[in-house]
């Protein structure tokens, strides 16, 4: 007799998450379109078909939706590059001698994760894009809620390539590898100027895109590493 009500319970939970992630995804579209300062949370209500009491009920305020939204898109890079790079992680052991084509395959991997995953998400990219033009100042009151694991777990691997002769730089470890993301974030975010500027270019199509991804790539990994010896030229000494 206790089923139905196990089921039940179940589908209220399950419904309580689809409402929460339906609002998400209308507040993620309507911070896109209009920045955090340029929203409402009428306007989000109003995208999401919910009334405003239910937004304020699971997320508090417009920051605390703000942040959801961003803690959604971080969750998802964080899981992505994990799943990607959890082998090559495994270098971290100091018996193990870190070679150029491990770390050559780890900036490939890393690089080609974030092209696609900007490219599948335009909404995330242009919510930094305001980020960017209003000085990281939204973010800049929620920062702490975004504790930087996957740099505490990659900068072991960076100080072995560096140690390893691998790497052209000693430069923060964090911000060459967040370097990353504004990267493919600038080119993708031009891209519709690009296609202006050259009208008898094709340059959205899968095939360009795959191009420009793999340019990407090459420009990082020559950008980062020494020569496939491990030596420097006297430039980068």
């Amino acid at each position: 007799m206790t089923e139905p009500k196990r089921k039940r319970g179940r589908e209220r939970v399950y419904d309580a998450e689809r409402t929460r992630g339906m609002i998400l995804s209308a507040a993620e579209a309507v911070f896109a379109e209009h920045g955090f300062d340029g929203t409402s949370v009428d306007a989000i209500a109003t995208q999401a078909g919910y009334n405003k009491s239910l937004l304020f009920q699971y997320f508090g305020d417009k920051l605390g939706l703000y942040t959801q939204v961003l803690k959604r898109a971080d969750g998802e890079m964080s899981d992505l590059l994990t799943r990607l790079f959890a082998s090559l992680l495994a270098v971290n052991d100091d018996a193990v001698v870190l070679q150029a084509h491990q770390l050559k395959s780890f900036l490939t991997a890393m690089v080609q994760a974030l092209f696609d995953y900007l490219f599948e998400h335009p909404r995330l990219m242009r919510i930094l894009n305001w980020e960017m033009a209003e000085g990281w100042q939204t973010f800049a009151q929620i920062a702490s809620q975004f504790p930087p694991t996957d740099m505490v777990q990659l900068e072991p691997f960076f100080r072995k390539a560096r140690q390893a002769g691998l790497l052209r730089s000693d430069f923060v470890a964090m911000i060459q590898l967040t370097l990353m993301v504004p990267i493919c974030q600038v080119y993708l975010s031009y891209l519709p100027l690009y296609q202006r500027l050259l009208p008898d270019e094709d340059l959205s199509s899968a095939s360009e895109l795959v191009r420009t991804r793999e340019y990407l790539v090459d420009f990082v990994v020559a950008g980062m590493m020494s020569g496939p010896s491990g030596t420097k030229t006297e430039k980068d000494a």
